[in-house]
């Protein structure tokens, strides 16, 4: 049993965690190197509350059999707070705070990840864990609660944070047995890993219906020089899926961001890509590339394309570029020019993704 004190400390500490990793993908989504002293100012003085509910938690009485329950909930905690803490230090370094505004940033997924496996125990983190726009659908709320399948949730393949060229596997625990779905590679940005960037897409996946698959670069970044290095390793993680789930051959989709972006661009429009659409975000792009292309692999290839118009990195002229010669090319592309978007990514992007990704 659970006593009265574990219960409150766990009504203590929730919302409060839920809440703060709300705000911090929000802050993620409008990073923009100006900004970054007024996004950091927005998470307040201190974390004093936030601190105190963590605390109260890790010494709470919980029972002997709850212990990894609480200390997933604790790590959480502990890991917002260090994203907090670190963008507050990032906002003191002037041109150079940028840099290490993004790596405190990645330390919300570290919670991410300590929550997902109680996601099925606590309504509230459940909940999280599903599309924003779908919350409401009682349909999908009721297969989310049904016991999960075989052969599905989150697995990882030598992905560890700081390994280099592992992948990482999401199957929603509620597809039916033996049902073909889509699958979707998300390739991370320069100097990312597939195990943190696979929690950019979870919630998408789960809610609807696609098996996520989110490798690691072999090296410090995509092979953009030579392209067939991770194209090839990509293939191969592709037939494993394709042999371990049943795959919907014809809505297999690859996209990532920034050098994961370009990189899809690069692979994907390659006459041998096994990939069926491709949706780069924030990705760079030289118009030598559509012409090196065979024709037949680019003509009505479906193409769905994502830049910010306030990109510092590769500016949005790169993106229209991209637009105009693919579309000349003839594939049919979709452009999302997003104003208030920076080289960051637009999570809500995702969901429309995923119903083009079934409806083209």
């Amino acid at each position: 049993m659970v006593d009265d004190a574990a219960q409150a400390a766990l009504v203590a500490l929730i919302p409060r965690l839920l809440a703060a990793l709300d705000g911090l993908e929000t802050l993620t989504r409008q990073m923009h190197p100006p900004l970054l002293p007024a996004l950091a100012a927005s998470l307040g003085p201190d974390d004093a509350a936030l601190a105190a509910a963590v605390r109260g938690m890790r010494e709470a009485p919980w029972p002997e059999s709850y212990a990894t329950f609480r200390d997933r909930i604790v790590e959480a905690g502990e890991s917002v707070l260090a994203a907090h803490a670190g963008l507050r230090a990032a906002a003191t370094m002037g041109a150079n705070g940028v840099r290490e505004a993004y790596r405190a940033t990645r330390r919300q997924y570290k919670a991410i990840e300590a929550l997902y496996p109680i996601a099925g125990s606590l309504p509230a983190i459940g909940r999280f864990f599903t599309e924003p726009g779908l919350r409401g659908d009682a349909a999908l709320l009721e297969r989310l609660a049904a016991e999960p399948a075989p052969e599905t949730g989150v697995f990882h393949y030598d992905n560890e944070v700081g390994s280099r060229g592992g992948f990482s596997v999401y199957v929603p625990e509620w597809l039916p047995p033996g049902r073909p779905a889509p699958v979707v590679f998300a390739l991370h940005g320069g100097s990312g890993h597939g195990r943190v960037f696979l929690w950019s897409w979870l919630r998408e996946a789960r809610s609807r219906g696609a098996i996520l698959v989110s490798p690691t670069a072999a090296g410090d970044t995509w092979s953009l020089m030579e392209p067939e290095i991770d194209a090839v390793r990509l293939s191969k993680i592709l037939a494993y899926v394709r042999k371990t789930w049943p795959v919907d051959p014809s809505r297999m989709l690859l996209t990532g961001m920034s050098d994961g972006g370009t990189f899809s661009l690069l692979s994907g429009l390659d006459a041998d890509s096994p990939f069926t659409h491709l949706a780069p975000v924030a990705a760079s792009f030289h118009p030598m590339l559509v012409t090196m292309t065979e024709p037949e692999r680019i003509r009505g290839l479906p193409i769905w394309l994502v830049h910010g118009a306030l990109d510092w990195m590769f500016p949005v002229r790169t993106g229209r570029t991209a637009n105009e010669a693919l579309t000349m090319a003839g594939a049919k592309v979709t452009y999302r020019e997003i104003p208030d978007l920076s080289h960051t990514y637009p999570r809500e992007e995702n969901g429309p993704i995923l119903e083009w990704l079934s409806g083209t």
